[in-house]
Order: C-alpha cells, then structure tokens, then sequence
C-alpha cells in the first residue's frame, strides 16, 4: 500500500465553490527570500545620497571674492563704502556697503565688485586701523567664509534625497494594491462599488413588481447562490451571465439589487463607462481587478449596467476599426467570464437598452447564458407597481389606482414612479393631508401634457387652435380603431398651444394596418380642420406631421404594408441607421418608398377632409364649446361633439407591437399645435 502524501494527510475542508484560475499554492518548504531587489534599492540609494552630498558641497560653498587692488580698498574706506572686513596676516577679506564699479589694471572693462580680498603690502604705513576706526567699519575676528553648520549641511545634502525616496515608497505603497489590475499608481483599480449583505437595508423582490415572470427568471440565480450542493448533485452549472434588456425605466438595474439583495452575497455594482480612460490598457486592467476582487470573496456577483456603452459589435459599421481601447475592454471581459481564466461562482448581471447593437461573443452559450427580456408592464403589473410606489403615500379614500393604471398605458416603473411623486409634491403644495385622486389626474396630465404656460393667445390663434384640436378629436371620435379621446385643452402647455390626448382602455400587442392608418387620419385632423374652415395651414402642425411620416415610413418599409414594396423589411429600426449612409438600399427603392408613404399620407389626409365636412357642424359646436371651457374631459368632449360614446367607432384598443420597436406616438396619443417651428 503506498504511503500517504503530505495533502493526503491533512484534513479536508468542503467549500461549495471553486474559483478557476487562481494562482498556484507556493511549493512545501522553505521559501529563499529574495534579496536582490533589496539590494538594488540599497545601491541606488548609496548613488543618489553621494551624488546628492557631491552637489551640496558645491551649493553650500562661499560664492568668489573679487580680488581689487589696496589702492581702490583705501578709496573705498576714505569714501565710507566699507562694510566690515577681517583680516588673516596681510590678507584683507570684507563686502562694500553698496556694489562698486572697479576696472583691473591693464584692462578697459569695469566689473562691480560686493565681496572683495586683497593684500596690504609690507612697507605700507597708512595708519590703516585709525582709518577704519574714524570710519566706523567693524573689524571681525572670525573668517567670513566659514563652512555653514552641521544641521545645515545635513539638511541641503541629504533632505533632498530622503525626500525622493520617501515619495518613491509612498507611491509603491499606493501601486501595491493595484500591481494586479496593471498597475500606474491605481488607475487600473476597478471602481466598482462593493455591497455586502449585512450593510444596511436591502433590496428585495417585494420592492420588484409588475414582471413577475422575470423574477421568475433570475429567482434561480438566487437560489443557486443559495443552495448550489442542491444543484450540483444533479450536475447543473449557475449561468456565467444573465443580461437583462428592456427600455428605459423598465427596472433593470432595481431587479439586479433585488438579486443581491435576496441572494445575500458581495454585490459589485459598475457602470460600463467607468471601465474606459483616456490611457490604453486602463479598462482592461480594470476589468481584471473587478473580476479578482469578485472571485476572493466568491459567491458574488457582478452588476454591469449600460453593458453596450463597451459591448458593441466589433468591425461593424459603426466601427471606425483598430484595436482601441473600448475593444481591449470588451476582450478582457470575454475572457474574464469563459476563458482559462473563468470563474465558477462569479455571476456577471448586465443590463442595456440595446440588446442588438451587443458584439455575438458576449451572447454566445457559456457568458451570457440567459437572456432576460424586461418589457413594460401590462395593466395588472402597472396597477402592482402603483400599489408599490404609494406604500409610504398617505393615499386619500377616493384614489382609485385601477383607473390611473388604465390611463397610463406603456408607462413603465420609472414613469410611475415619477407620477406618484409628482402627485406628491402637488398635494403638499396644495397643503393636503393626503394625497387625493384629483392630484393624480393632475399630475398624469403635467407629465403627458406638460406644463401649463401663462401665454396669452389673440382671440384669432385662440379659435384656430380650438378648430384644430377638434379637428383632431372628432377623428378620433369616428375614426374606426382610433383611440378614445381622454382631454381636449387649449392651454398653452409645454411648447404646444392645444392638446389632445387620447389612450385606451386596455392593452394591445399587435397593430393593424387599419388601426395604423387611423392614427394618421387622426393625426392630420388638426391640419385639415384648418383647411376646412378657413381654407389655409399654419405651422401648428408641426409635430403631428413628424408622427403621420414615421408610422406611414415604418408601415412601409419596416412592417410590410404596402403591395408596391411587399412583406419585406428594406429599413432599419430607428437608431441603428448607418452613420455613412452605407445601408444597402438601391436608390430606386428609396424612390418607391417615398412614393408610397406620399401615397398613405395623401389618402389618409383626403379621407379626414372628407370626415370633417360631412361633420361640419359637430366640428362647430366642439370647437365652440372649448372655446368656452378651454379644457374639455371626455365626456363632456363627447357630449359637445354629439357622439356616443360606447357606439362610437373608435374606443379600440392599442399596445406595442411584438418584437418591435414601437412607432414614435403610439404608446399615447398627443395630437399639439406646437406654438412655434425652428
């Protein structure tokens, strides 16, 4: 039987997660200590303090005396110019009171002489002492070049290099922390923040609503950091990564700190812009730090956010090429995540809005394992997030919370967020107690309408402003699959001069080219109630003009809506256009598409022409009866055109389309008279 080894002996020590990569256990037995940079350093010091006494020596020395003859000397005492000399035998050493001009014999060039030394001669018996007393020139017995003192020179010779080498420790100290994420001092430390699970309140998935089946999807994340024997047994691996993606507000990054927060592990938490640095290499060094420090305190997980601000494809058109430094970034991180390097309980959390510009190595199998979409909630999840939003709300008895989650389709949590607090800060201005229902309809129509503006219109821009958003009313009112008609106002809010607003009852995921086609006869109700009743346009319909030529452009060339291009998609979603024009379309389907989106608006704007005129007179008393309120709700909007409202033909619902990117204006309808046109 063959002995034990040494690791045989020692006792086992179960620990659930094993960290790939990590550097090998120092070998058994003494270690030689390593001397040689000790004694680099010593050397280098022996030089710097040596070159550093050589020129201290140098600084610390008397400057030059000028040597002058003692014929000028005698001029200068008798001209009181001395200061003080001292003599040593026949040799005089002293400084003139002031600089004195003084030319060497046998040259014409005069020099000024300050410090001075000269030579009395022998034979000379000029009472010099009698001289110098009249002239009170005191007569030193010590020399006046004597070396400075000791603490002097021990300061000027060797402050300077204790100095430089105290800097130099002070920045090895400071680099030590960071020699694993490249070094320079710290700018290749990860910035990451750290959230450990005991430190203060946390985040948890009661504080997460409305996308319930998300949390269904990272609830097995948790409960592999949780438990991971319960799965190992059965020979399941966590996911490397979970990217969740979604628009904005949706709560992305709230479901990662619910994630942290339920799993009770370190939570490292780094927006992807915080990796990149005006200097090459720092964001991979960064990334390496974040990835060390992660794995030393495995199980944990990182949290990237804005994951495509370094993640975006490489050698697209987007790419100007070369290996740049979002690219290095973007390399590390892909090898971080599945490489030699990879980490068995280490899990990467992301988060973007842009999930298709993302480079394909980060979304292959063994990175991001799992690809989570969070999409905005539907009604019953708007009606959760609401009751989530007003837990520390003083809520009035007459809030009703299922009717303003019905009034606000494709709202997402940030949006409902923000319309409780402005609700909020509505009733404290208004100095409630509570919160009452009437301040939330206000505060949906500040944030959908915009703000009210003190404008003072002339009674002619007052009349063609209510004309034109009847015009757009009334379309909507017998538009068959338009929306229902919410609030008609004619005061001035935000940039526009009049708003209609319109939304539906319930939710809808799918648009039909009739539905579509409605919205854009709706649309060109303001303009074509201008034409109907005083025979011109203004610029007022600016706005509603952008909306009618992107639903009709995306009807086209994005949805396959018309017979001339046929079931094809010959455009990109919005935001991914090429920046060099390089989108592969041929001129003449470029051509063919503006002809058909000319076709759709022209026959949408005839038929709303057509609708208007056969409904004169209720264009007539709608737009008279806002002329008198100047804001009309939705009955009374109904009652003043004459319309009923359950047999209208619009009041159909309307939703995101599935997969796509919705058409500017169709989440909510706002038809303005924009007040002015750069």
């Amino acid at each position: 039987m063959p002995a034990e080894t040494p690791q045989q002996n020692q006792p086992h020590r179960p620990h659930p997660w094993k960290v790939e990569g990590a550097p090998p256990a120092p070998p058994p037995g003494p270690q030689k200590p390593q001397r040689s940079s000790w004694v680099r350093f010593g050397v280098t010091l022996v030089i710097l303090l040596a070159l550093n006494w050589i020129i201290s020596s140098v600084l610390l020395a008397p400057p030059e005396r000028t040597a002058v003859s003692y014929t000028y000397f005698l001029s200068q005492v008798q001209a009181d110019n001395v200061a003080e000399i001292t003599s040593t035998g026949e040799t005089i050493e002293g400084q003139f009171k002031k600089e004195a001009a003084y030319t060497p014999s046998g040259e014409t060039k005069s020099e000024q002489v300050e410090r001075f030394t000269t030579e009395r001669p022998s034979f000379a018996d000029d009472n010099l002492f009698s001289q110098l007393q009249a002239k009170n020139v005191p007569v030193n017995a010590n020399p006046p070049d004597a070396p400075a003192p000791l603490w002097q020179q021990l300061l000027v010779g060797f402050g300077p290099t204790l100095l430089l080498v105290g800097i130099f420790v002070w920045i090895a100290r400071r680099s030590a922390g960071a020699l694993s994420g490249g070094g320079l001092g710290g700018f290749g430390r990860s910035k990451a923040k750290l959230y450990q699970p005991e430190s203060g309140p946390r985040t948890t998935f009661a504080d997460v609503a409305g996308i319930e089946e998300v949390e269904q999807e990272v609830t097995e994340i948790v409960d592999f950091l949780r438990e991971p024997q319960k799965y190992r047994k059965l020979g399941a691996q966590i996911p490397h990564g979970v990217l969740l993606s979604g628009p904005p507000g949706t709560g992305k990054t709230l479901l990662a700190r619910a994630v942290a927060g339920e799993a009770r592990v370190p939570f490292f938490s780094i927006s992807a812009s915080e990796f990149i640095e005006a200097i090459v290499g720092i964001g991979a060094s960064r990334v390496r730090d974040l990835f060390d420090q992660a794995k030393k305190v495995a199980p944990s997980i990182i949290f990237i956010d804005e994951l495509d601000a370094i993640g975006r494809a490489r050698g697209g058109s987007q790419s100007l090429g070369g290996n740049d430094e979002r690219e290095q970034t973007l390399n590390q991180i892909l090898t971080e995540m599945d490489g030699f390097t990879g980490a068995e309980g280490v899990v990467v959390l992301a988060a973007t809005n842009r999930p298709e510009i993302l480079d394909p190595a980060l979304l292959r199998p063994g990175r991001f394992d799992r690809r989570v979409t969070v999409s905005p909630p539907d009604l019953a999840g708007r009606r959760k997030i609401l009751e989530v939003h007003t837990r520390g709300v003083p809520l009035a008895p007459g809030v009703d919370l299922q009717g303003l989650a019905s009034s606000t389709p494709g709202f997402v949590g940030a949006d409902l967020k923000n319309l409780v607090n402005e609700a909020a800060l509505l009733a404290a201005r208004r100095k409630h107690d509570q919160v009452a229902n009437a301040d939330f309809t206000d505060a949906l129509e500040k944030i959908t309408l915009g703000t009210v503006r003190g404008l003072m219109l002339t009674p002619e821009e007052k009349t063609r402003t209510a004309f034109h958003e009847s015009g757009h009313a009334l379309l909507g009112m017998l538009t068959p699959g338009a929306d229902p008609v919410r609030k008609i106002s004619i005061i001035p809010r935000g940039q526009a001069l009049g708003v209609t607003f319109q939304s539906p009852n319930t939710d809808r995921y799918g648009y039909s080219a009739e539905y579509l086609k409605g919205r854009i006869i709706g649309a060109l109700g303001g303009r074509a109630a201008e034409e109907v009743v005083f025979g011109d346009m203004t610029t007022g319909a600016e706005s509603d003009l952008d909306q009618v030529s992107n639903i009709a452009r995306q009807m086209v060339g994005r949805w396959g809506m018309s017979d001339a291009i046929g079931p094809v998609t010959v455009l990109p979603p919005p935001g991914q256009e090429s920046p060099f024009g390089l989108d592969g379309i041929a001129p003449a389907t470029k051509e063919l598409i503006d002809a058909e989106v000319r076709r759709i608006v022209e026959e949408c704007h005839a038929e709303a022409l057509t609708v208007l005129r056969a409904h004169r007179d209720q264009l007539d008393r709608l737009a008279h009866r806002l002329l008198e309120t100047e804001t009309l709700d939705e009955a009374d909007a109904y009652a003043a055109a004459g319309v009923d409202r359950d047999t209208a033909p619009g009041a159909v619902a309307r939703g995101e389309a599935p997969g796509t990117t919705p058409a500017p204006g169709l989440p909510v309808t706002v038809s303005a008279d924009t007040a002015s046109t750069d």
